[in-house]
Order: structure tokens, then sequence, then C-alpha cells
């Protein structure tokens, strides 16, 4: 058994950097190394994620993801789970480079690299390093300020204006009523 040293990178335009040092045992599968990675920058577990294996370039390989989402299609097709592949099943080396996105409407990306293979047994994930923290209120809206990113579409001038849609009765059969329950069927 070896242990691995990660870098994990919180992707940001801002100026500042905001990174943990990560040492996990080779022998713990995705999902465990996912998990020690939300407790490290504060996150909570209730998003879906991938792990891409990534060259150096930052290119998205293979995808890993938490759960199966193939919806049918065929095994090739399919990602693997994170819980069913061990770290040393894809990290063989030095410089393994890896992409983890967590939460796939505010896209929180984490980009980790290795920076050691040690022959330390590592009985827990250990965090070594922890360098910059996370606002809460960037934590709490998504690396994105959500509310600038309005999407205007052009009005069509051919369409009439629906200012008056709920200016209608509720009649049914000539009787009004108030609540579906309400009706006689």
């Amino acid at each position: 058994m070896a242990g691995f040293k990660f870098r994990v990178l919180l992707d940001s335009i801002e100026d500042k950097e905001v990174f943990r040092d990560i040492l996990i045992n080779d022998d713990f599968n995705f999902e465990h190394f996912y998990n020690t990675i939300l407790d490290a920058f504060g996150f909570s577990n209730d998003q879906m994620a991938s792990f891409f294996v990534s060259d150096q370039d930052w290119n998205k390989g293979e995808e890993i993801s938490l759960m199966d989402m193939s919806f049918g299609h065929s095994e090739e097709e399919s990602p693997v789970e994170m819980k069913s592949l061990l770290l040393k099943d894809r990290i063989s080396k030095d410089d393994n480079r890896l992409i983890l996105v967590h939460d796939f409407l505010s896209m929180w990306i984490f980009l980790i690299e290795l920076h050691e293979i040690t022959n330390e047994e590592v009985e827990h994930p250990q965090l070594i390093l922890e360098v910059g923290d996370i606002p809460q209120e960037i934590k709490e809206s998504g690396p994105k300020n959500l509310e600038k990113m309005k999407f205007e579409t052009d009005k069509d001038p051919q369409l009439e204006d629906f200012d008056d849609f709920n200016d209608f009765d509720d009649d049914f059969g000539g009787e009004s009523f108030e609540n579906i329950d309400d009706l006689d069927i």
C-alpha cells in the first residue's frame, strides 16, 4: 500500500488561490476521495459529481461518476462509478491529473494533481495543507454569480402580449369553483 499526496485546487476566476493538500491511501475508492475533498473544502455531499482523468493540458478524459447515470446505455458507453474504482487503478505516477466537477448546476471545478507517492501507510485521509477560504456567499450561490446570469430573448413583435392571460373566469359548466375537488364529477 502507498499513500498519494494530492494538491486539490479550486478553479476560479478570482485572484485568490484556494487549495488543499490531501494525503490518502491508494486503496481507497474514488467516492471516499470525493467525500474527503468535500470535507476539506466544507461542501455538502448533496449534489451530483464526476471525476475526469486528465492529461497535462487539463483535457477531460475518462469519466468516473458518483452514480450510474447511463439510463440504459451499454456498459461501454457508461462511466465507471466512484465506489467501484480504487485510486490505484487510475493513478500510477507522480504527474497524474484529475478534474472533479461538483454540482453540475453551479459547476464547481477542482483541479487535482498527484504531487507525491509515499511508502507511508495512511489509515485515514489527512488534510496536510489548507490555503485560502471560500467566502460563504460564493459557496452558497456557486462560483458564478447566478443573479447576474440572465438570459434575455428578443420578443417577437408578431406575438400578442399576454398581459391579460390570467383575466379569465374559472367557470366550469356554468358553475364557478376555486378548487378542482369542489367539482361533482
